[in-house]
């Protein structure tokens, strides 16, 4: 065993080993945390959520409903959206009553928009890890650099990033292998992955980049979770991250791990089915226009009819969030144009395929009503039912779920339209709805989204899926726990 000499070890650690060695929760602070998905994983594995870092407001709702709503002065407190690049690291730990700013947190969770980036490069992230400030004159500075600043004044034992596949080629950048080296300037040892959450319980095909860190006196080698589920990922998918991975290469990659993908010898994901049908049936023609806002008014029962499957077991008896039989915010978008279309694609049918569908059906009713094509009412009648959009520049925008499978990924693109999951019942003949996404994502049943239905589409597509944000988590619990029994009493 390695064994460390005091001064090797700060005070500040020291004093955050003890209280792990002692048993209690690390704590984390969730920054760019959105409504909280890597917040839920974390503390479903053992983690304290005492604080998050938002700027949307509506988004930082959320998070302080879910994981602070028991008190309304804390509710207040860390409902306030914050925008990091105005507030200090000093400014948020004392405003959120967190203690000295180098010992608020054990653990600093989430991950800077990989647009933030910009063209700042690898000298100018190691310049940042030195000198943090220097976030403040530069031009070029970006959210990545603000986050360094962070993680130099928080000084956490272990932090967790998660971005999209094209951080690791981003504007000629490996920018995740740049964060590698610019938290070995701070002093960590850090390893990334490129993971897709199927492979870890979660109903949905999702590639995203994760990065894992711990402070070098740990001593702590990263490590990524073993899969518990196994697949061939579709041509799209396997493609698009063989893509990413040869630009590891090309690019640098020192830093990378290879994700476990499992073999045929574990269960198939979780399905569509099995992730929602026992949510009960809405027929798309049901629905009227107008704002959907969630409130007891709108509770509806599960289906007694359908037997729910181990996933769907566990979203309504999560832990904190169990919930009283039913859902609040099983609601959909009101897409009158679209039913038609809808109730006769194939599962498993693009764009292309549906807007051949809506041709078909146009032609077929014009024939019933007795509207001859080439009229001016026929126009009207053909708008009326295909959709305008050009099938050679929008080939993945619809795309009708299979029930027996997995689903593809969900965007916050779901904040503007849903045609990218379409139920695959056609009697029904609509899109998800708002607690469907949020199943599909792996938000329990009771987790509750602030404002209306856009914005809580919006914030589902933007999150890290609990379960494979605890995947990991647990994975760190364990690492900083063997380190804090081993490190406590140097």
């Amino acid at each position: 065993m390695d064994a460390l000499t005091k001064p090797e070890i700060d005070t500040a650690a020291q004093a955050k080993l003890a209280r792990l060695a002692r048993g209690e929760k690390p704590r984390v602070l969730d920054m760019f945390s959105g409504a909280g998905g890597i917040s839920l994983g974390f503390q479903r594995a053992g983690f304290q959520i005492d604080g998050a870092l938002e700027l949307d407001e509506l988004a930082a709702c959320t998070h302080a409903t879910n994981f602070h709503g028991g008190d309304p002065e804390q509710l207040k407190l860390h409902a306030k959206p914050r925008d990091m690049t105005k507030v200090e690291p000093e400014e948020l730990v004392e405003e959120l009553g967190l203690g000295s700013v180098d010992s608020a947190i054990d653990v600093l969770v989430g991950g800077p928009p990989c647009q933030a980036y910009a063209r700042v490069g690898r000298a100018k992230l190691r310049e940042v890890a030195e000198h943090p400030q220097a976030f403040k004159v530069d031009p070029r500075g970006n959210l990545f650099l603000r986050y360094l600043a962070y993680v130099k004044a928080l000084r956490p034992l272990a932090i967790l990033m998660e971005n999209v596949p094209d951080i690791l080629n981003f504007g000629g950048h490996n920018i995740i292998e740049e964060m590698v080296e610019a938290l070995d300037v701070l002093g960590y040892d850090a390893r990334y992955s490129l993971i897709n959450s199927a492979f870890h319980g979660c109903p949905q095909m999702r590639d995203r980049v994760f990065l894992v860190a711990y402070r070098k006196e740990l001593k702590v080698k990263p490590r990524f979770p073993k899969a518990t589920h196994h697949m061939e990922l579709p041509p799209g998918y396997a493609g698009t991250r063989a893509v990413a991975l040869r630009y590891v290469d090309i690019l640098g990659g020192a830093g990378y791990v290879q994700a476990d993908l499992g073999d045929e010898s574990l269960p198939f994901p979780v399905t569509a089915e099995e992730a929602i049908g026992d949510l009960p049936p809405i027929l798309g023609t049901s629905v009227k226009r107008g704002a959907r806002r969630f409130s007891r008014a709108t509770w509806v029962p599960y289906r007694e009819d359908v037997e729910p499957s181990d996933y769907a077991s566990k979203m309504r008896n999560w832990k904190g969030f169990e919930t009283d039989g039913g859902v609040i915010d099983h609601a959909i978008r009101y897409l009158p144009r679209d039913h038609l279309v809808f109730k006769e694609m194939r599962q498993g049918a693009e764009y292309p395929e549906a807007h051949a569908t809506a041709v078909r059906i146009a032609r077929r009713e014009a024939v019933r009503l007795g509207i001859r094509e080439g009229t001016k009412a026929y126009q009207e009648h053909y708008k009326g039912i295909v959709p305008p959009y050009d099938v050679s520049k929008f080939p993945n925008r619809w795309w009708k779920l299979r029930p027996d499978y997995p689903v593809r990924t969900l965007m916050a693109h779901l904040g503007k339209d849903t045609y990218s999951h379409i139920h695959w019942d056609g009697g029904q003949a609509r899109t998800i709805s708002v607690r469907e996404a949020a199943r599909l994502q792996g938000f329990p049943d009771a987790f509750r989204f602030c404002g209306t239905m856009n914005p809580a589409f919006r914030q589902i597509g933007n999150a890290v899926p609990p379960l494979m944000a605890a995947a990991i988590a647990k994975i760190m619990r364990s690492s900083l726990e063997s380190a804090a029994k081993r490190l406590a009493g140097s």
